[in-house]
């Protein structure tokens, strides 16, 4: 079984929590080009490799950063969005 650690409640089996997608700088929709506001939209990253993603641990209903090697398929930390560092 997979094990993912919630900031806020510990180590959970994965099937407790929900991908939120990879984080993103968001460009501001008013003054950005049609052509960057369609890129961040429907462009992804796939190569593998360290990812940033939102995750969300459903039970808690806490939302999170997990740092994803997706080569190797591991989590290499989780924390909550401020705690950066």
């Amino acid at each position: 079984m997979k094990i993912m650690t919630c900031p806020i409640n510990g180590p959970r089996p994965v099937s407790e929590f929900v991908y939120g997608g990879s984080v993103r700088d968001m460009p501001d929709p008013h003054t950005c080009s049609d052509d960057e506001w369609a890129a961040y939209v429907f462009n992804r990253g796939g190569a593998p490799g360290v990812k940033r993603e939102w995750w969300c641990h459903t039970a808690s209903n806490t939302w999170f950063i997990a740092e994803r090697d997706t080569e190797q398929d591991r989590v290499l930390r989780t924390y909550l969005h401020g705690e950066e560092g």
